[in-house]
This record gives C-alpha cells, structure tokens and sequence, in this order.
C-alpha cells in the first residue's frame, strides 16, 4: 500500500517539476522517511521514475483553453497542446512546414488513378498506441481509427474543418491500410496539409473518442501523441505526462505542465525567476532584445508568420466606389504597421498570401512589376477622393478587439485615413465580440490577422463566395481563378494561377497586405526544443519527444 502511495507521489512531483529535495520533504508530510522512499524508488519500474527526467513548464498567453479536440482547436493555446498529444498520417517536419514527411503512416504516397478518380493510398504503422484513458485501454491503433476519424473531421456537427474535407471519400482496405478517393484531383500541396498534423488532419481515436463521449473529449483527449493528457484546472493549467509507449522513442521529459498566464509581464517575470521555462513572448523586437539580454534566457524569432491584411468592403457605399478604395490604399503605409512590431517580428508582405511561408504569393519584385504596390502618396489619394465626390472626407464607424495586434494596427490605420480626410469612430469591444461583429457586416474596413497553410485557403475563404461571412470584402472576381488552381494538379502551374488571383485582389482595391508577424517565444538557455525553429504551422516551437532540459 505504501508503494503505491509513494509512486502517485513521485508522479505528482513529476508534473509539478518538483526536485527531489522537495519531493523528500513531501513525503515527510503524508508520514513517508526518506529510506522508505529511496527502497520503494528502487523497486519502480523505470517509467513510474518520472522524477529522473525534468517537466517542462510552458506559460501561454490565454486565459483558459477552449477545445482540446483538434477538429475544433483554432486558438494557439488549443493547438499547442493538441499537437503534443495527437498525430496525422502525415507531418510538417517538426520545425520546418516546408517539408512533409510519414507520421502514423509509413511514407508519403504518391496519389494513383483508379476509375478515373485520384486516390491516395495509406499504410499504417505497426507500433502505434492509442493512450489510455479513465474509460478505454490502450489499444494498437488501426484504419477503422482513421476513417472514424476523417468522416469526423468531415462532418459539421463534429468539427470546425467539415468543409475542407467535402468530395473525399475514406475507406479501409484492411487494419493496416486507408484509401482516400477525391471526387476532383488536388495536387500534393493542398491534398497532404488535409492529412497532416493541422486542424482536421489529427487522428482521433474512435475507442477513446467513444468511450469518453463528445463534450468530455474537449477538455480531457486521448490521442496517440508523445505526452498523454493527465489533468485539467479550469483557467490555470493542463499537465500532460510522457507517453513512454510512444512510437517514436520514449520521451525525454517527463510531461508538461502547460499554465494559462494571459498577462505578459507575468509571464516574463515567471521566466526570468525560474518558475516557467518557455513563455510565449511580445512580438515586438524591442522586447526580442530585452530578452536576449537578460542572464539565462533566449528569445526565439521565427515563423510561421500571421498576416495582417485589410480588406475593403467592394459593395458598401462609398467603398463601391474604386477610385475610395485606391484613395485608402494610397493613404496606407506597410511601414508604419511593420513598426507596431519592429524587426525581426515584423516583415512586409506585398499579396495577403505571405510569398515567404508559400507557393502562390507575390514578391516585392513581382508586385511591383504588377504594378500594385501602392506606396503612401496623400496628395493622389486627395485627389481620388475629390474625384469620387468626397472632397470633404467622411466618417467610417469601426470595431476592433481590446487585443494589441488588431487595437494598434486599428489605431494606426485611423491615423493614415485621417490625413486624407477619412474620420474613423474606433470602438473597443473584446476579441470574440470583435469576431462576430464583423462577420455580421460591421465594418466596412476589416484588419484581419490570421496563418492558413496554403494559398488556397487564404484567397478561398476571404476573397471568394464560398467563403462565406469571412469574406469580408463581399469580393467575388477571383471564384473562378481559384476553382481552376484548385484543380490544378501543376505545381508551377498551380503558383502562377494563385498569383494571378492575389494581383486582381490588388488592382481592384479589395484589399491591402500589410505585414507577417512572426512568432516570439522566450526560453530558459536549458531547454533543447529538439529541432531547428525556423516555421511551424501549430504556432508554438513545438514540443515532442527529443525536447529536453539540461541539468
């Protein structure tokens, strides 16, 4: 009995990071002697010895989680965790989204015609284990799992992604193999991100799922991950613990002790006095070098980036008007908004798909041959105006969330429309009211900040009518161009339509690209992430099992 009681001990210190001083002088307090917990120690079997790997302690800006299901996961604090937990068929390389390599499959396939449909064809590892749960074993995970899974991910009322899975149909050839059949072809660089570890192409566990039921699932998943999922303390923290029956090697920590701080200085100072080992930190480069040089710690820069684009209202009076909308993008200025965050957080882009992180955006070089590059020129756009009919300006009631990178871009944006004339009447309202306002038609200027994967993403859901309340731009010269790259199976091909479709936005003024904010995550000089940090989709710098902590 004592035993077991000093192997719950030792698991709970091992969540907690506690050293073994304070692990010695815990057991003093539930009647334990340091003797009785060094023979029981002993007698352990290596993966209950928790205490002999570090737990590392990661403080997110957020206030609380809002799903840990990875088909509804949207925010960084959501997908963050679920990454450690869950994995896809296929995976971004840790570090580096430019590259795709196998997951819970055994190689990336080449996709085959069979009937005159795409099909791409899957084989499943062996040694793949399903965590175990308060209500499910552990179990080899197999292709029912999978195509559970993905007929989840498709369907709307179990997932936030159900669109991005229409016209493909999953099926299980045996337990070891998966055929995905596409009603249209799609090439490698929008067929794979869908079965990726991103959003709806995590795995989820059909037994665990189905065991733990929908609404417990949110908060207390299974996956098949490096860390299992131990606990959660609603708006404080959620510790995950090693999945050492992991496919890929036992972890190098012993979990995760994952702390909701949503006030930065919190975090920095939880940072600089030891208590927390990663923070996600400011995105500003002023804060980057304070960081770097402070005793002890690294702040890391890298992508991938969010972009920060306007988009005009094409349809609301006077913005129907295009000589208005030239008038605005004449008033703008890339450089003022780069300046919110200063190099290296902040880089120009020049298409509202960044032409750094994907196939499909536009250049500095290849916007300005296009002739849409629109530098700052307040005389011109007076003169649009005049033309327009609107000499005299006039006032633009706007939103925008309490949350710096929308507020200050906002507060910015007021400034430039005002030397043109252009009064904007700017209401703070919180994030999530922010998100539905403008969905309801709002604001007829819209700062949006967001990462999609691919090209396609971006210019479909913001720029055509099947993206719907997004499509803040109420835009619609693009829905063909799109619908034919999409179909494209030519890579090159494929860039240069997205392209096309990214200058037409331009010259019709729908919309002006601002700026990628890259990531900031500040570190202990102890921690090894494992990995390069040069992009990751997930938007953390990623955590698995060759993350470690030196002594």
């Amino acid at each position: 009995m004592q035993e077991r009681k000093i192997e719950e001990l030792v698991r709970e210190a091992s969540r907690k990071g506690l050293s073994r001083r304070q692990l010695i002088q815990r057991a003093a307090v539930l009647g334990i002697s340091a003797p009785a917990l060094t023979v029981a120690m002993t007698k352990m079997a290596p993966a209950a010895l928790a205490q002999d790997r570090p737990t590392l302690r990661i403080a997110q800006n957020a206030a609380d989680l809002a799903s840990l299901d990875p088909h509804y996961a949207a925010g960084t604090q959501d997908r963050a965790l679920v990454d450690m937990v869950f994995n896809g068929l296929v995976r971004f390389k840790p570090g580096d989204s430019t590259q795709i390599e196998p997951d819970l499959a055994t190689a990336v396939p080449e996709p085959s015609d069979q009937g005159g449909k795409q099909v791409w064809t899957f084989t499943l590892r062996d040694n793949v284990q399903v965590h175990k749960t308060g209500k499910s074993d552990a179990y080899t995970l197999t292709a029912d799992d999978v195509v559970f899974s993905f007929k989840k991910a498709a369907d709307e009322n179990t997932s936030a992604y159900a669109g991005d899975y229409q016209g493909i149909t999953v099926a299980k050839v045996d337990d070891k193999t998966v055929t995905f059949t596409l009603d249209n072809p799609l090439s490698p660089t929008l067929f794979l991100p869908k079965v990726a570890n991103y959003s709806g192409g995590y795995v989820v566990p059909q037994k665990a799922y189905e065991a733990l039921g929908a609404d417990a699932f949110k908060t207390a998943p299974a996956g098949t991950g490096p860390f299992k999922f131990d606990s959660y303390t609603p708006q404080n923290s959620v510790a995950l613990v090693a999945n050492d029956d992991y496919f890929r090697g036992q972890p190098k920590l012993a979990g995760i002790d994952y702390r909701y701080i949503e006030e930065s200085s919190s975090r920095e100072s939880a940072l600089l006095s030891g208590d927390i080992d990663v923070i996600n930190g400011l995105p500003e480069g002023q804060w980057v070098d304070k960081m770097n040089k402070s005793d002890g710690v690294k702040a890391d820069v890298f992508g991938v980036g969010e972009a920060i684009w306007l988009e005009i209202n094409v349809t609301a009076k006077p913005f129907d008007d295009a000589k208005v909308r030239q008038a605005i993008a004449l008033a703008l200025s890339r450089e003022n908004h780069v300046a919110l965050f200063g190099a290296p957080v902040g880089e120009t882009i020049y298409s509202v798909v960044p032409a750094q992180l994907m196939p499909g955006g536009l250049t500095e070089e290849q916007a300005k041959k296009a002739g849409v590059i629109y530098e700052q020129n307040i005389d011109q756009a007076k003169q649009l105006l005049a033309e327009a009919g609107v000499k005299d300006g006039f006032e633009i009631k706007l939103v925008t969330s309490q949350m710096d990178d929308y507020r200050r871009n906002y507060e910015v944006l007021q400034d430039e429309l005002g030397k043109i004339g252009l009064k904007i009447d700017l209401q703070v309202v919180q994030h999530a009211a922010m998100h539905e306002l403008i969905r309801k038609g709002t604001n007829p200027l819209v700062i949006y900040v967001a990462f999609r994967p691919t090209a396609d993403t971006y210019l479909t859901q913001f720029f055509t009518t099947e993206g719907g309340n997004t499509n803040f731009a109420h835009y619609s010269a693009i829905d063909d161009a799109v619908a034919k790259a999409r179909t494209t199976t030519d890579a090159d091909e494929q860039a240069k339509l997205w392209q096309d479709a990214n200058t037409q936005i331009l010259k019709d003024y729908a919309a002006y690209p601002f700026l990628i904010k890259n990531l900031v995550y500040a570190r202990s000089n102890k921690v090894d992430y494992g990995h390069e940090l040069k992009s990751i989709v997930q938007l953390y710098p990623g955590i698995d099992e060759t993350t470690s902590i030196s002594s």
